[in-house]
Protein backbone atom coordinates (compact mmCIF):
# COMPACT_ATOMS: atom_id res chain seq x y z
CA UNK A 1 0.00 0.00 0.00
CA UNK A 2 1.56 3.36 -1.16
CA UNK A 3 2.38 6.03 1.47
CA UNK A 4 1.89 9.57 0.66
CA UNK A 5 4.25 12.00 0.91
CA UNK A 6 4.53 15.88 1.32
CA UNK A 7 5.01 17.40 -2.34
CA UNK A 8 7.78 18.75 -0.90
CA UNK A 9 9.57 16.02 0.13
CA UNK A 10 13.27 14.83 -1.71
CA UNK A 11 14.02 11.59 -1.64
CA UNK A 12 17.41 12.06 -3.22
CA UNK A 13 18.85 15.20 -4.66
CA UNK A 14 19.92 15.73 -8.00
CA UNK A 15 18.10 17.10 -11.41
CA UNK A 16 20.07 14.27 -13.42
CA UNK A 17 19.21 10.17 -13.26
CA UNK A 18 23.11 10.48 -13.03
CA UNK A 19 23.56 12.86 -10.20
CA UNK A 20 20.21 11.23 -8.43
CA UNK A 21 22.28 7.24 -8.79
CA UNK A 22 25.16 8.69 -7.62
CA UNK A 23 23.99 10.91 -4.43
CA UNK A 24 21.95 7.75 -3.88
CA UNK A 25 25.19 5.52 -3.82
CA UNK A 26 26.91 7.75 -1.51
CA UNK A 27 23.84 8.31 0.84
CA UNK A 28 22.99 4.32 1.28
CA UNK A 29 26.59 2.85 1.13
CA UNK A 30 26.18 -0.66 2.55
CA UNK A 31 22.80 -0.80 2.07
CA UNK A 32 21.36 -3.80 -0.31
CA UNK A 33 20.18 -2.24 -3.42
CA UNK A 34 19.78 -5.02 -5.62
CA UNK A 35 19.50 -9.24 -5.50
CA UNK A 36 19.50 -11.37 -8.33
CA UNK A 37 18.60 -15.20 -8.16
CA UNK A 38 20.75 -18.21 -10.17
CA UNK A 39 20.90 -21.38 -9.57
CA UNK A 40 18.27 -20.67 -6.64
CA UNK A 41 20.80 -18.79 -4.52
CA UNK A 42 20.42 -14.75 -4.16
CA UNK A 43 23.04 -12.62 -4.41
CA UNK A 44 23.06 -9.34 -3.53
CA UNK A 45 24.48 -5.99 -4.67
CA UNK A 46 24.73 -3.11 -1.99
CA UNK A 47 24.70 0.25 -3.28
CA UNK A 48 28.42 0.68 -2.96
CA UNK A 49 28.85 -2.24 -5.30
CA UNK A 50 26.80 -0.74 -7.60
CA UNK A 51 28.57 2.02 -7.97
CA UNK A 52 31.79 0.70 -8.19
CA UNK A 53 30.10 -1.51 -11.44
CA UNK A 54 29.01 1.30 -12.62
CA UNK A 55 32.03 3.26 -12.48
CA UNK A 56 34.08 0.50 -13.99
CA UNK A 57 31.92 0.09 -16.69
CA UNK A 58 31.66 3.70 -17.59
CA UNK A 59 35.57 4.00 -17.11
CA UNK A 60 35.71 1.17 -19.88
CA UNK A 61 33.36 3.24 -22.10
CA UNK A 62 35.58 6.05 -21.88
CA UNK A 63 38.46 3.84 -22.85
CA UNK A 64 36.90 2.92 -25.96
CA UNK A 65 35.84 6.55 -27.09
CA UNK A 66 32.08 7.00 -26.00
CA UNK A 67 31.51 10.59 -26.38
CA UNK A 68 29.15 12.51 -24.62
CA UNK A 69 26.10 12.46 -26.42
CA UNK A 70 26.50 8.66 -27.69
CA UNK A 71 24.31 5.88 -28.06
CA UNK A 72 24.57 2.41 -26.49
CA UNK A 73 22.23 -0.20 -26.85
CA UNK A 74 21.37 -2.55 -24.64
CA UNK A 75 20.04 -6.83 -25.62
CA UNK A 76 19.64 -8.35 -22.83
CA UNK A 77 16.64 -10.14 -20.48
CA UNK A 78 16.25 -8.38 -17.13
CA UNK A 79 19.15 -9.08 -15.64
CA UNK A 80 21.45 -6.77 -12.85
CA UNK A 81 24.16 -6.66 -15.79
CA UNK A 82 20.95 -4.33 -17.51
CA UNK A 83 21.14 -2.21 -14.95
CA UNK A 84 24.61 -1.55 -14.47
CA UNK A 85 25.85 -1.13 -17.99
CA UNK A 86 22.50 1.42 -18.06
CA UNK A 87 23.72 3.66 -15.15
CA UNK A 88 27.25 3.14 -16.83
CA UNK A 89 25.98 4.74 -20.12
CA UNK A 90 24.16 7.74 -18.58
CA UNK A 91 27.30 8.60 -16.11
CA UNK A 92 29.64 8.66 -19.52
CA UNK A 93 26.80 10.80 -20.31
CA UNK A 94 25.59 8.61 -23.01
CA UNK A 95 22.04 8.05 -24.65
CA UNK A 96 21.53 4.37 -23.12
CA UNK A 97 18.70 2.49 -25.46
CA UNK A 98 16.77 -0.94 -24.65
CA UNK A 99 16.48 -3.61 -27.48
CA UNK A 100 14.42 -6.75 -26.56
CA UNK A 101 15.79 -10.26 -26.26
CA UNK A 102 13.62 -11.52 -28.63
CA UNK A 103 13.93 -9.42 -31.25
CA UNK A 104 15.66 -11.17 -34.41
CA UNK A 105 18.81 -10.18 -36.13
CA UNK A 106 16.76 -7.33 -38.41
CA UNK A 107 15.61 -5.83 -36.10
CA UNK A 108 18.48 -5.51 -34.15
CA UNK A 109 20.07 -3.69 -37.11
CA UNK A 110 16.97 -1.71 -37.39
CA UNK A 111 17.08 -0.50 -33.86
CA UNK A 112 21.19 0.06 -33.46
CA UNK A 113 21.24 1.75 -37.14
CA UNK A 114 18.33 4.55 -36.07
CA UNK A 115 19.53 4.87 -32.91
CA UNK A 116 23.35 5.16 -33.80
CA UNK A 117 24.60 2.86 -31.50
CA UNK A 118 27.99 2.72 -30.97
CA UNK A 119 28.24 0.21 -28.14
CA UNK A 120 26.12 -2.88 -28.12
CA UNK A 121 25.79 -4.61 -24.74
CA UNK A 122 24.48 -8.53 -25.49
CA UNK A 123 23.65 -10.58 -22.38
CA UNK A 124 24.67 -14.28 -24.06
CA UNK A 125 25.92 -16.25 -26.91
CA UNK A 126 22.41 -16.06 -28.46
CA UNK A 127 22.34 -12.46 -28.61
CA UNK A 128 25.78 -12.10 -29.89
CA UNK A 129 24.73 -14.30 -32.32
CA UNK A 130 22.37 -11.60 -34.08
CA UNK A 131 24.68 -8.93 -33.19
CA UNK A 132 27.44 -10.45 -35.18
CA UNK A 133 24.99 -11.26 -38.38
CA UNK A 134 24.10 -7.62 -38.44
CA UNK A 135 27.67 -6.13 -37.59
CA UNK A 136 28.51 -5.49 -41.41
CA UNK A 137 25.99 -2.68 -41.47
CA UNK A 138 26.82 -0.58 -38.70
CA UNK A 139 29.76 1.14 -39.70
CA UNK A 140 28.99 3.34 -36.38
CA UNK A 141 29.49 0.22 -34.18
CA UNK A 142 32.69 0.25 -32.43
CA UNK A 143 32.37 -2.68 -29.86
CA UNK A 144 30.14 -5.40 -28.75
CA UNK A 145 30.61 -6.08 -25.10
CA UNK A 146 28.93 -9.60 -23.70
CA UNK A 147 27.49 -10.20 -19.99
CA UNK A 148 27.31 -13.63 -19.89
CA UNK A 149 30.55 -15.21 -21.98
CA UNK A 150 29.72 -19.20 -20.93
CA UNK A 151 30.10 -21.29 -24.77
CA UNK A 152 32.68 -18.27 -25.17
CA UNK A 153 35.86 -19.72 -24.85
CA UNK A 154 37.35 -20.43 -27.76
CA UNK A 155 35.70 -17.56 -29.54
CA UNK A 156 38.15 -14.59 -30.25
CA UNK A 157 37.27 -11.21 -32.15
CA UNK A 158 39.07 -7.83 -31.55
CA UNK A 159 35.72 -6.12 -31.51
CA UNK A 160 34.04 -8.33 -28.84
CA UNK A 161 35.01 -8.10 -25.12
CA UNK A 162 33.04 -9.70 -22.04
CA UNK A 163 32.22 -7.27 -19.06
CA UNK A 164 34.54 -8.54 -16.82
CA UNK A 165 37.43 -7.19 -19.28
CA UNK A 166 35.35 -3.95 -19.80
CA UNK A 167 36.02 -3.45 -16.04
CA UNK A 168 39.45 -3.72 -15.93
CA UNK A 169 39.71 -1.68 -18.97
CA UNK A 170 37.82 0.33 -16.71
CA UNK A 171 40.20 0.05 -13.92
CA UNK A 172 43.22 0.94 -16.16
CA UNK A 173 41.45 4.41 -17.71
CA UNK A 174 41.03 5.65 -14.15
CA UNK A 175 44.29 5.44 -12.85
CA UNK A 176 45.53 7.16 -16.07
CA UNK A 177 42.77 9.60 -16.65
CA UNK A 178 41.39 9.88 -12.94
CA UNK A 179 38.11 11.90 -12.68
CA UNK A 180 37.28 11.65 -16.37
CA UNK A 181 34.12 10.17 -15.35
CA UNK A 182 32.83 12.42 -12.47
CA UNK A 183 33.45 15.08 -15.23
CA UNK A 184 31.02 13.57 -17.02
CA UNK A 185 28.48 12.96 -14.49
CA UNK A 186 28.93 16.59 -13.49
CA UNK A 187 28.61 18.04 -17.08
CA UNK A 188 24.77 16.42 -17.75
CA UNK A 189 22.18 18.44 -17.91
CA UNK A 190 18.48 18.25 -17.44
CA UNK A 191 17.51 18.75 -20.70
CA UNK A 192 20.06 16.32 -22.00
CA UNK A 193 18.65 13.19 -23.53
CA UNK A 194 18.75 10.09 -21.40
CA UNK A 195 17.08 6.86 -22.90
CA UNK A 196 15.18 5.74 -26.02
CA UNK A 197 12.19 3.92 -25.93
CA UNK A 198 10.89 2.24 -29.44
CA UNK A 199 7.42 1.58 -30.18
CA UNK A 200 6.69 -1.84 -30.92
CA UNK A 201 6.63 -1.11 -35.02
CA UNK A 202 2.99 -2.41 -35.25
CA UNK A 203 1.92 0.62 -37.47
CA UNK A 204 5.10 1.22 -39.40
CA UNK A 205 8.73 1.25 -38.14
CA UNK A 206 9.41 1.20 -34.55
CA UNK A 207 10.06 5.03 -33.34
CA UNK A 208 12.74 6.11 -30.50
CA UNK A 209 10.59 8.46 -27.81
CA UNK A 210 13.34 10.56 -26.82
CA UNK A 211 13.06 10.71 -22.69
CA UNK A 212 15.31 14.09 -21.28
CA UNK A 213 16.80 14.15 -17.88
CA UNK A 214 14.19 16.09 -16.29
CA UNK A 215 11.53 13.32 -17.56
CA UNK A 216 12.79 10.65 -15.55
CA UNK A 217 13.44 12.61 -12.24
CA UNK A 218 10.48 14.14 -12.99
CA UNK A 219 8.34 10.81 -13.05
CA UNK A 220 10.20 9.58 -10.51
CA UNK A 221 9.44 12.20 -7.85
CA UNK A 222 5.44 12.30 -9.05
CA UNK A 223 5.31 8.12 -8.56
CA UNK A 224 6.59 8.77 -5.08
CA UNK A 225 3.63 10.99 -4.12
CA UNK A 226 1.08 8.68 -5.31
CA UNK A 227 2.68 5.44 -4.32
CA UNK A 228 5.28 6.26 -1.91
CA UNK A 229 8.01 3.56 -1.23
CA UNK A 230 11.37 3.73 1.10
CA UNK A 231 14.25 1.22 1.71
CA UNK A 232 11.82 -1.39 3.71
CA UNK A 233 10.29 -1.70 0.20
CA UNK A 234 10.46 -4.77 -1.99
CA UNK A 235 10.50 -4.93 -5.74
CA UNK A 236 10.46 -7.71 -7.72
CA UNK A 237 11.80 -7.14 -11.39
CA UNK A 238 10.85 -9.22 -14.25
CA UNK A 239 9.41 -7.28 -17.06
CA UNK A 240 11.64 -5.97 -20.09
CA UNK A 241 13.82 -3.31 -18.98
CA UNK A 242 14.00 -1.92 -22.41
CA UNK A 243 10.11 -1.07 -21.95
CA UNK A 244 9.15 2.48 -20.11
CA UNK A 245 7.33 0.46 -17.43
CA UNK A 246 9.95 -1.86 -15.40
CA UNK A 247 13.04 0.66 -16.43
CA UNK A 248 11.04 3.78 -14.87
CA UNK A 249 8.28 2.03 -12.58
CA UNK A 250 11.13 -0.97 -11.27
CA UNK A 251 14.73 0.67 -12.12
CA UNK A 252 14.45 4.43 -11.88
CA UNK A 253 11.92 4.46 -8.61
CA UNK A 254 13.77 2.31 -6.86
CA UNK A 255 17.11 4.00 -7.61
CA UNK A 256 15.69 7.28 -6.45
CA UNK A 257 13.49 5.93 -3.13
CA UNK A 258 15.75 2.72 -2.29
CA UNK A 259 13.46 -0.01 -2.56
CA UNK A 260 15.22 -3.02 -3.31
CA UNK A 261 15.45 -4.74 -6.47
CA UNK A 262 15.04 -8.18 -7.09
CA UNK A 263 15.30 -9.98 -10.03
CA UNK A 264 13.90 -13.43 -10.77
CA UNK A 265 15.02 -16.63 -12.85
CA UNK A 266 12.57 -16.26 -15.22
CA UNK A 267 8.52 -14.50 -14.63
CA UNK A 268 6.67 -18.18 -13.83
CA UNK A 269 9.29 -18.30 -10.48
CA UNK A 270 8.06 -14.78 -9.61
CA UNK A 271 4.88 -16.42 -6.98
CA UNK A 272 7.42 -18.73 -5.09
CA UNK A 273 10.24 -15.53 -5.17
CA UNK A 274 7.35 -13.06 -3.46
CA UNK A 275 6.99 -15.89 -0.70
CA UNK A 276 10.91 -16.28 -0.35
CA UNK A 277 11.50 -11.82 -0.04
Amino acid sequence: VGRLRPRHDIVVPGETMTAVFWNAAAQRGGRVFMRQKKLGIWREWTWAQTAQAVREIGDGLLALGFEAGDCASIAANTVVEWVLADLAVLSAGGVSNGIYPTDAAPQVHYLCEDSRTRVLFVEDEEQLDKALEVRAGLPLLRKIVVFDPKGLREFADPDVIDLAALRALGRAHAQAHPGELDARVAACRPEDLAILVYTSGTTGKPKGAMHSHRGLVYTARGYNRIVAQDESDERMCFLPLCHIAERMGGEYFALYTGSKLNFVENPETVPENVREI
